[in-house]
């Protein structure tokens, strides 16, 4: 397992060094001066030069990555062109906002993907199979600003049963934001589902034609334990991987979601520091979904491998 662990680490440690750098090369040959971004469009030219003097983008790229990524290792991801300020506290509370509302959306998708793969998988050929199936496919398919639209006008403007912004009204409480982010979460929920209740139907099909499946079956026991103890124990473990690259997505593709929503998330970060330049803060929240779903991605193999002895004996040969 320590092998494993070892493996992992350096491997989303070498995932990471390359997304700093093709971050920040795409920061840099993105369109726009920084500095004329922050003056405006009549600035002189000698003020603007100044300005990028001051701000150092006129110094060698090497210089200048090796500057931004030696001080984001130590907690420091610069500060932010448009707002004059430290990037990290914008970092930190638009990520928080985010993950709030990838909680919300993961804590409804994956028992309701579970379950829908596993009812699917016990009545496979059916129509409650084939629905299932059918539902799941054509949500995924489905892009997430084309779903968020009909849902605003179904639930938000037709029967006004949930709120259209994701933000609560000042001195809202804990659940009055829950309450607000149940809509923003369901176009990702309707994305997330087909992939993750497919991975778990053509797991418990497997699980249930297996020879463990038939010997238990052969033993008498009840099908209740035949179907805890022994499907679902096997039949959803590679499903565990799905969840964990799934729960990196609802991270790093809430842009459309957070700006529909008009959410203060890091999708909204991101896509506002692209429009206004701000480089330093366009690198950082970049790269910080990208350690997001790194972590998630670790998580998920490490949960795998725990649960799952021929992964781990696998590694160690």
């Amino acid at each position: 397992m320590s092998r494993l662990l070892f493996k992992r680490l350096a491997l989303s440690f070498a995932t990471l060094w390359i997304l700093s750098v093709l971050v920040f090369g795409a920061g840099q040959v993105l369109p726009g001066d920084p500095a004329r971004a922050i003056l405006g469009p009549l600035a002189e030219a000698r003020a603007v030069a100044v300005l990028n003097h001051q701000l150092g983008t006129d110094r060698p790229l090497l210089v200048q990555y090796w500057d931004w990524i030696s001080h984001f290792v130590r907690g420091d991801p610069g500060m932010s062109y448009a707002y004059r300020a430290p990037a990290g506290p914008f970092i930190a509370s638009a990520l928080g906002n985010s993950l709030l509302l990838g909680a919300v959306a993961f804590l409804i998708v994956v028992p309701l993907s579970l379950f829908g793969g596993v009812w699917a998988a016990l009545h496979a050929g059916r129509f409650v199979d084939r629905a299932i199936t059918l539902l799941g496919l054509s949500a995924t398919v489905i892009p997430e600003f084309v779903s968020g639209i009909v849902l605003i006008l179904v639930f938000g403007v037709w029967l006004r049963w949930l709120p259209i912004s994701a933000t609560a009204p000042r001195g809202g409480g804990f659940g009055s934001q829950l309450f607000h982010l149940i809509l923003p979460s369901m176009p990702l929920v309707l994305v997330l589902f087909g992939y993750i209740a497919r991975m778990a139907r053509a797991g418990t099909v497997e699980a249930l034609a297996a020879e463990y499946t038939r010997t238990a079956v052969l033993k008498g026991l009840p099908r209740r334990d035949v179907l805890f103890r022994h499907v679902l124990r096997n039949a959803l473990l590679p499903t565990i991987a799905v969840i964990g690259t799934q729960t990196g997505y609802l991270i790093g593709g809430l842009v459309v979601i957070e700006v529909l929503f008009r959410y203060q998330g890091i999708g909204t970060l991101i896509y506002t520091a692209a429009r206004a330049k701000d480089f330093p803060l366009l690198e950082a929240g970049v790269l910080s979904v990208g350690i997001v779903y790194t972590l998630a991605t670790l998580i998920a193999d490490l949960l795998y491998a725990a649960l799952n002895p021929r992964v781990r004996f696998g590694a160690g040969e």
